[in-house]
């Protein structure tokens, strides 16, 4: 595992959130095989890089993928502040490459097209999503076989994402746990500000926020959508619905807010990354 110091630490689970994982894993959810589509997602449940709500922004959102005929695996990453990590900023990304790695890897098992392997997040886990397919570095090749196979997602789907890390609009929880000691190094910051590492080579992206989200600014979403459109990332789509919070999920939802899930769906169809059943 890389960036590890060897400690061994146990999985902790509170209140219906994950708040230590010692090993990073992926929970696997398949459709049935004849409603296998090809298609993949990786999901990463938010938690302000402190905690995993693996619950409602994981296998919730799993199980509705299932129902798409696409195959879902859950991210459960490292923190950043973990005793066991040596470079904070870099453990979630690692673990999420990794886990991009696997899935091709293991493709034909799953009944996975290669070229349609997206990722998905909501608040922290949609900066770490959108990390996945903007930021170019690649933390985690560790000499064995997974190696071979891209770490580059094909699409994203991100709900309310933190995106920036600039005072301006940043959610200052999501940027404290991630950067820690290092918070202040200017550096580090332009480079978790994913909307200044987007080119012409990120994925396409669709994003979903509320205008009236108190806890992560809806100019995250604007901003990374602007710098996917300045990119020529013409595939990208961004809705931002007048109600809904930081709390967009598949739970009852009130206005145009609840027609975010047909939305996505749409969208993955009409750019080719699903198809429909």
């Amino acid at each position: 595992m890389p960036n590890s110091k060897g400690i061994t630490l146990k999985d902790s689970v509170a209140r219906e959130r994950v708040v230590q994982v010692g090993t990073p894993t992926i929970h696997v959810y398949e459709p049935s095989k004849a409603e296998r589509t090809g298609t993949a997602v990786l999901i990463i449940p938010g938690g302000g890089y402190v905690k995993l709500a693996h619950e409602i922004s994981g296998i919730a959102l799993a199980k509705w993928y299932n129902t798409l005929g696409v195959t879902a695996f859950v991210l459960m990453h490292r923190f950043p502040q973990s005793p066991d990590v040596i470079e904070s900023y870099k453990a979630p990304l690692q673990d999420g490459q990794r886990a991009l790695r696997y899935i091709r890897a293991h493709a034909e098992e799953y009944g996975i097209d290669i070229h349609k392997v997206g990722v998905m997040g909501c608040s922290a886990g949609g900066h770490l999503a959108a990390s996945l397919c903007a930021i170019d570095e690649d933390w985690s090749k560790v000499g064995d076989t997974l190696d071979a196979y891209s770490c580059k997602p094909s699409f994203a789907v991100l709900i309310s994402p933190v995106i920036s890390m600039d005072d301006a609009i940043v959610h200052e929880g999501s940027r404290t746990n991630l950067l820690g000691k290092r918070e202040q190094d200017i550096t580090l910051r332009n480079l978790f500000s994913l909307e200044k590492q987007v080119n012409g080579n990120t994925a396409p992206a669709i994003l979903f926020h509320a205008s009236n989200d108190k806890a992560v600014s809806p100019l995250n979403s604007i901003a990374y959508y602007t710098a996917l459109y300045k990119a020529g990332i013409e595939k990208s789509s961004l809705h931002l619905f007048p109600t809904g919070g930081h709390a967009i999920s598949l739970r009852a939802q009130r206005g145009s807010t609840v027609m975010w899930p047909e939305l996505a769906e749409a969208w993955l169809i009409e750019n080719g990354f699903l198809s429909p059943l």
